[in-house]
């Protein structure tokens, strides 16, 4: 009996050994961003800034009036040439038109009998002091021919100014000519035009371009929301994609009753010539709130369900979502009181698909 024991316990023994082991299944792999999903994202790190509001406004690119020089002609007669048009690049003293001119012939007649009379006093000087010196005459005359002299320089000197101001060269030909360097930017004169004398509407416009303005129209419900020196971010229609910067440095004090807005300038540096005057413009200015709070750009946010939300990257088998409260949106800023800490990565593209297959 006892070894019948023996025996059943050796099989038993020698089953259980031999008996075949069940294979452990592995333990479920967490999420990971592949290579192209990886190399296909971008991050931000979340910062603590100043709350900034912006307000946009509309507006029009201007000629600074400083620098915008009003053309007139100093003489009447027949336009012999016209050497610019609209929209044309001149230099100071660049001719801009020639006019044939009769009373050029006046001016030069003046200058000519100036010099002579010049001549003829100045001799009657030397003839004077000869005969005092003789005692053939007085003193005074010798004084009255000094001051014949004095009167005869004075009347040149008077009569080239004037021929100096109407620019006469030679003959009747007057040139017109542009006073600073800038664009033409209005013209009123043709070839063969005839001027009058008595015109009193100026024949072209030059600005200089160098500076811009940009003048905004602000409604009354809005004027408390600018001041001076608030920096402004102006485009324009040309350029939608480029941001010109400047400041407000000057606020105008009256409103316009036809629109209910008043105005407002901001200077702009226009050295590359992309600003062109009386073209549309919009303009934001930005004003700080005095607080703080932390931030990510716009494009960072999902918005689901009534939520808000954003996806933190710390590596890419660390990528979670976050939850978060926010405090205002101004432009492409969001500003977070909940959720987000300062210096923490957010995905800011193709984070919609990462925020699904981890709600997945």
């Amino acid at each position: 009996m006892k070894k019948i024991i023996t025996t059943i316990f050796s099989a038993l023994l020698l089953w259980s050994c031999s008996k075949p082991e069940i294979a452990k299944t592995p333990e479920p792999k967490g999420f990971e961003l592949s290579n192209t999903m990886l190399e296909s994202i971008s991050t931000v790190k979340a910062e603590t800034r100043m709350i900034e509001d912006y307000y946009s406004f509309y507006g029009k690119i201007a000629a600074d009036a400083n620098s915008y020089i009003d053309v007139f002609p100093l003489v009447g007669g027949n336009v012999m040439s016209v050497n610019v048009e609209l929209g044309d690049y001149v230099k100071k003293g660049q001719v801009l038109a020639t006019i044939r001119s009769t009373e050029l012939a006046e001016i030069q007649k003046e200058v000519s009998d100036a010099k002579t009379d010049l001549v003829v006093a100045k001799n009657n000087l030397r003839v004077a002091k000869e005969m005092y010196e003789g005692k053939l005459t007085t003193e005074r005359e010798v004084l009255e021919a000094k001051s014949q002299l004095q009167k005869a320089e004075d009347q040149l000197q008077r009569a080239s100014a004037v021929s100096t101001v109407y620019n006469v060269r030679n003959g009747n030909i007057y040139s017109v000519l542009s006073p600073i360097s800038g664009y033409i930017v209005h013209k009123d004169i043709n070839k063969d035009m005839q001027l009058r004398s008595d015109r009193s509407e100026n024949i072209f416009d030059v600005a200089n371009t160098t500076n811009v303005w940009a003048i905004m129209n602000v409604n009354e419900s809005d004027i408390d929301k600018i001041s001076l020196g608030m920096p402004a971010q102006v485009s324009t229609l040309s350029y939608p994609d480029k941001i010109f910067n400047g400041k407000i440095d000057k606020i105008f004090k009256i409103i316009n009753p036809e629109t209910n807005a008043m105005q407002a300038r901001v200077v702009l540096d226009n050295a590359n010539g992309l600003l062109i005057p009386d073209s549309k413009a919009t303009i934001k200015v930005s004003k700080s709130e005095n607080r703080t709070a932390v931030s990510v750009p716009l494009k960072a946010v999902i918005f689901d369900d009534d939520r808000s939300y954003v996806v933190v990257f710390k590596s890419r088998t660390d990528v979670k979502i976050r939850e978060i409260q926010l405090l205002k949106q101004v432009g492409d800023v969001t500003y977070i009181s909940e959720g987000l800490q300062e210096g923490q990565n957010v995905i800011t593209n193709n984070q919609l698909l990462i925020y699904r297959s981890l709600k997945n």
